[in-house]
Formats: structure tokens, sequence, C-alpha cells
């Protein structure tokens, strides 16, 4: 196995801890007979990691050639990137990524019998015909379980390289490569290096027909992110509004509406602005359409990231790329905590200039070009949100007067009216017992 692994060329740079690697270390140690103990510790470390992986991504059946193939399709190299941006055009990269494609045509199949024997264990065999315990859909991303595993099984029937070839330039064409072709949702993690691009699992299956009302704020974002994925002018935007009214279920609806059709998105948190610029150079050429979503996003008095914001809208040197939109919620509509002193400059701070601090402040609001109000729903509208939401849930058998009436009493306690409201009330009606339920 070392010696088919060892004459990879596009996928040559894999980390040195990769299990591919690490499982070519061991055919490389049988070979010069190294000590057994030490190999088959080597050979379980790397079996735990396929199954980790397989146990994440819902993999079934062949465990090996499931890793193989997700090896394949979400390493990023010349080929892969060339597919994604390019799709069928030709050149010498193809007969590289031939070469390639017979390595792993060959690893696909590749006999373990002989390492099992000198190693007396079965492990490989068991990882080849593998049989998973059936587990709820949460507890892995069912997404790229069935794109993975269907590919799987394409390659397992390829006849050659050629085929191989043919499948991987589909996979890129359709999905593109990497995290970004596996996932749509991201989340920024900071490492000694940088950062890093964590895939968000499993997230919220819900469309915009879901939210109840706010047709207006609806049809305007659609047609905002529609210019955007076209290729048409476009603004950032800022969604603002009282707590619990949809501006975050809104934005998991585009995702989910939209995805298919090459949107991303990449969330961040307002202590993460300085990597803000980084994070656009690493997107900034690719196939795809990114959304960077600042949930919740304002800022105290004393808190100065939102300049890196600013700075990244508009202002800075370099330009934003047309596939990224800044995209942020929050309950205030000018971001910024303002207080009377910013009002007044020269006496308080000492400014040459009267209110400068309350313009910088107001500045950062007016760079989102698209600007949506979400406000609380009237007294009417909130007893439609309630009727509607619960009207999915078919186990809730009450009438509507009992319903509204419930409504009536729950909005009192909590102080207001709001979709958030109104869907905790279905969660706790739906969780009571049915001879609980009057009506």
């Amino acid at each position: 196995m070392y010696t088919l692994v060892h004459q990879l060329i596009l996928y040559s740079d894999m980390p040195e801890d990769s299990i591919l690697l690490r499982l070519a270390d061991v055919f490389r140690g049988l070979d010069a007979q190294e000590p057994q103990d030490r190999l088959l510790h080597q050979v379980y470390a790397q079996a735990k990691r396929i199954l980790d992986l397989s146990t994440a991504y819902g993999f079934d059946r062949n465990l090996w050639q499931n890793y193989l193939t997700f090896l394949m399709i979400s390493h990023e190299n010349s080929f892969s990137l060339t597919c994604e941006r390019a799709a069928r055009e030709h050149g010498s990269i193809q007969s590289i990524a031939l070469h390639d494609c017979d390595i792993f045509h060959q690893l696909l199949h590749y006999d373990f019998s002989e390492a099992e024997k000198q190693l007396q264990t079965g492990i490989f065999s068991l990882l080849c015909h593998y049989q998973a315990i059936p587990k709820r859909e949460q507890l892995f991303n069912r997404e790229v379980s069935d794109i993975v595993c269907a590919l799987s099984a394409r390659l397992d029937q390829a006849r050659d390289a050629s085929e191989i070839l043919d499948l991987l330039t589909d996979h890129f064409e359709r999905y593109g490569v990497g995290l970004f072709g596996l996932s749509r949702a991201f989340r920024i993690t900071e490492t000694n290096t940088g950062f890093r691009l964590d895939e968000i699992r499993n997230m919220d299956q819900v469309r915009l027909d879901d939210l109840i009302g706010y047709e207006e704020q609806k049809k305007t974002l659609r047609a905002n992110i529609e210019a955007f994925l076209a290729g048409r002018p476009f603004n950032n935007t800022l969604l603002y509004g009282d707590a619990g009214t949809g501006k975050s279920t809104s934005v998991k609806a585009i995702l989910n509406e939209y995805w298919t059709r090459g949107l991303r998105m990449i969330e961040l948190n307002k202590y993460q602005f300085a990597l803000l610029s980084k994070v656009i150079s690493r997107v900034k050429n690719r196939n795809y359409r990114f959304i960077l979503f600042l949930d919740d996003l304002s800022f105290e008095e004393n808190e100065v990231e939102y300049k890196f914001l600013k700075a990244v809208i508009e202002g800075g040197l370099e330009s934003r790329p047309d596939n990224v939109m800044i995209l942020a919620t929050s309950n205030r509509r000018h971001l910024v905590r303002e207080t009377w002193n910013d009002r007044d400059d020269m006496e308080h701070t000492q400014d040459v200039h009267r209110s400068d601090t309350m313009q910088e402040k107001l500045s950062l609001a007016a760079r989102f070009g698209c600007s949506i109000l979400y406000p609380s729903p009237t007294p009417a509208q909130f007893r439609d949100i309630v009727c509607g939401i619960a009207e999915k849930y078919p186990e809730l058998c009450m009438s509507r007067d009992a319903l509204l009436l419930e409504a009536n009493r729950f909005e009192l306690r909590r102080g207001g009216f709001s979709g958030r409201t109104a869907q905790q009330l279905i969660n706790q009606l739906a969780g009571q017992s049915p001879e609980n339920h009057n009506g």
C-alpha cells in the first residue's frame, strides 16, 4: 500500500497524520518486519478514526471505500478546483488526475487478507463489511452521508481509472470540492495559526413559508438574495427589529432554499471581526456565493470591533468580492450603543467638531444598503401566528377558541407578542398529555 500511496501526485500533500498515510506507514513496517504489536496498535488507532468519521457522517457497509471517497472529494487540489470553476474544460491536469485515479482504483479494491494474516486481526474485513446501527438523523450529517455513500457505490463499480475520473469530474461540477462542496453552513474556530472553518451539522430545515406573516420583509430579502446569486448588483443586508420576530429564522430559511444554487454561509461573532479580511480572502476565488452571517449584532460603548466590520463593508483599499455578502441581524437599528454624550463631543470629550462620535457610530448601520424592519406582531397577527404554528402539530387537539385563550394567558405572563412566544406556547401545549387539553 505504501508504494501506491507515495506515487500520488495531486493528493501528495495530505497531512502527515491522515488515515491513509498512517496506514501506508503500517504496511511499510510490515515489509520491514517491525514489531507487530506496535503495528497492530497503529492499525487499531486508524480503524477507530475511520469508525469515528463514519459515525459523524452516517457511513455504512464498506467504510474503507467510504473513507477513500470522502478523501477524494474533500481534498482541494489543482484538478478538483479546476473542475469546480471550469467544469468540462480539458487540459494536462486531466492526465495527471488520471494517474491518481488509477492509484485510487487499486486502493478501493485493496486486498487486506495478507496484512490481516500477518497481524492476526480481522479488522479490515470488518471495516469493509460493516453494518451500522440505525440512528437518528440528528446525530450525523445526512446530506454528506447521502452524497458520499452514493458516490462510493458508483466508484466501487467503476471498471478503470477513466471511469473514476469521470465520476469525480461530475461530482466536482455539481457540488464543488472540499468542505464547501459537502456542507452549506460553517462557523469560525480560531487556531494558533489563524482560523479554520467547521461545518455546522443538522441545521433547522425551516423555510420562508414557515414564517407566518412578514410578507413584504420576505419579498425584499428574497429579491436581494436572488440578485446576489445571479451576479447582479446587491446590497449588504441588515435585519433589525424586536426580539423573536423571525430575523434569524429568515436567514436560516434563505440558506435552506438557495444552497443548491451555490449559496454558502459562514457565521461569525463580533469578537472574530479581526479575521474578516482573512475569511474573505479564503473564499473570494471559489465558485460559490458566501453570506457572512453576523447574528444578534450590537456593540456597547467601549467595544470597537465594529470598526473592522466598517472597513470590510466599505472603506478599505481592497474591494469586497462579488461573491461575498454581509448579512446581520440585530435588535438595534443603529447597532452601536449611543449616549447623550455622543451628541455633544465638544463639551464631554474635547472633540473639535460637534457630534463626530455620534456620526462615527451611525455610519456602520448606514453601510447596509438593504435594511429590513421586523416589528412585533399586532395582537391579531399574533393570533394568526399561533394558529398557523398549531396546524403543524396534529397531536394538538384543541379548538381555535381554546387555543387563543391559552395564547392570551401565555402572552400576559410573557409580556409581549412575537413569533418566538407563539412557538414557545405551542411547544408547551404539545408537550402536555392529551387529557390536559381543553376544548
